[in-house]
């Protein structure tokens, strides 16, 4: 077997990095640990660390509101040693890190976001190399503070880019238990399973066996709520037979009942909400939500693997609980698409407003929080400003797109401009 020295290169790079961060300055990773915008009530490793303790205990986690995360997350720390504890969480954390990377690379590599069955860029040619795909990913400031916080986020975006690298190669069942344990852990993946299920139908048509959409279509969906189903019962058997953490780990992203400021759109709104308008609006955030799934898998059908990477981008901005670990793993799909960039229009005012929120979020909150010299005003106004960055981010992309497919379908128009009538 042959060893790609730039990879190694570039893993060994990352991985020292982080250890030098994790060890050379101790208090950075608690520190980061409680910044709003890294980790949510839902990914929190603060809160992790408190359900172990009852768990350990034998006290439900789930006690008392402040544990929301899956019930396996539990036995599986459980087993690490307090003595070695924080030198092999921060290993695990590298780890899943790296291995986010290595399934980056992979996408990269199979050459779907520029060449597909139903469609092929005429800008094919104009591509990132893998290995710096798994640079940008692993060297995102965004990228490396999520690692140093520690949250469980970085475990749902492993198994969501593990999901796309195993469709893209065509292992559509691994791809589909492993979006059902990205669904279990975080409740928004399960949008994901759509387009997915068309990119591996389209992959899988390269093969000798070529299955009807409808018919790969119902294996996949099966096999995904049945892996699904096989999680809650491993969680109903842990947790003494109890479905208590169905409205816990579930139900806290569905009925939103703890509104811990983060970088979203939601806990302020509901904050102000009067609370007999408060179901109704639940339902249309979700809504809201759940339309994009539909009209980008049918708009956007010749490109099942750009749907998906538009969906992560548009959760990253409209779930309940969004950090920059989402952001972190949308920005890993955009250098797939560096043959659309030179179509792409506001790119200037879309990365000034992101690094603007970035700088300012942290200060807003700290006159917020500690200063007392501002209110929720100010920390909900940048949140503002970051969410409308990544907008346009996503908008651009998909402008960039369509225009790309718009060419290929009209070859006479290359090169000049469009405008809206």
């Amino acid at each position: 077997m042959t060893i790609d020295r730039r990879k190694t290169l570039l893993f060994s790079s990352a991985a020292a990095v982080r250890f030098i961060l994790f060890f050379a300055f101790p208090r950075l990773p608690d520190l980061l640990t409680g910044r709003a915008e890294i980790s949510t009530p839902v990914t929190s490793f603060k809160r992790l660390q408190e359900g172990l303790f009852l768990y350990n205990h034998n006290v439900s986690p789930y006690d008392g509101g402040v544990f929301y995360q899956a019930p396996l997350l539990l036995p599986l720390f459980s087993l690490i040693p307090p003595s070695v504890f924080s030198l092999v969480i921060a290993l695990l954390y590298v780890i899943a890190d790296l291995l986010c990377a290595h399934s980056a690379i992979q996408i990269a590599q199979s050459g779907v976001a520029r060449s597909s069955r139903l469609f092929s860029s005429p800008r094919k040619d104009i591509q990132w190399d893998s290995v710096a795909v798994g640079a940008a990913y692993l060297f995102n400031p965004f990228t490396i503070a999520t690692c140093l916080a520690r949250p469980t986020s970085v475990f749902s975006n492993y198994t969501i880019l593990y999901a796309i690298a195993c469709a893209v190669n065509r292992r559509p069942a691994k791809s589909m238990l492993t979006l059902a344990l990205a669904a279990y852990l975080s409740l928004y993946p399960a949008l994901l399973l759509p387009p997915l299920i068309l990119l591996c139908h389209d992959q899988s048509m390269g093969t000798d066996q070529k299955p009807n959409l409808s018919t790969s279509a119902f294996k996949m969906t099966s096999f995904f709520f049945g892996s699904l189903s096989w999680f809650m019962i491993m969680s109903y058997v842990l947790t003494g037979q109890s479905w208590e953490f169905l409205r816990s780990t579930y139900g806290v992203h569905l009925l939103l009942p703890d509104l811990t400021p983060n970088v979203g759109l939601w806990w302020y709104f509901f904050i102000e909400m009067f609370d007999s308008f408060r179901e109704f609006f639940l339902g249309v955030f979700w809504l809201h939500l759940l339309g994009y799934v539909g009209g980008l898998c049918f708009r956007l059908r010749k490109q099942p693997l750009f749907v998906l990477a538009t969906l992560v981008g548009i959760f990253t901005i409209f779930q309940p609980y969004p950090s920059i670990a989402d952001a972190s793993l949308y920005f890993t799909f955009l250098p797939l698409y560096s043959h659309v960039f030179p179509l792409m229009r506001y790119t200037f005012f879309a990365m000034a407003t992101i690094l603007y929120a970035t700088l300012l979020g942290p200060a807003f909150y700290y006159l917020w929080i500690y200063a007392g010299s501002g209110n929720a005003n100010f920390f909900y106004a940048i949140t503002l400003v970051w969410s409308l960055g990544l907008s346009v981010v996503v908008g651009e992309c998909l402008f960039a797109v369509l225009r790309d497919e718009w060419e290929v379908e009209r070859p006479e128009m290359k090169g000049k401009d469009v405008r809206r009538i």
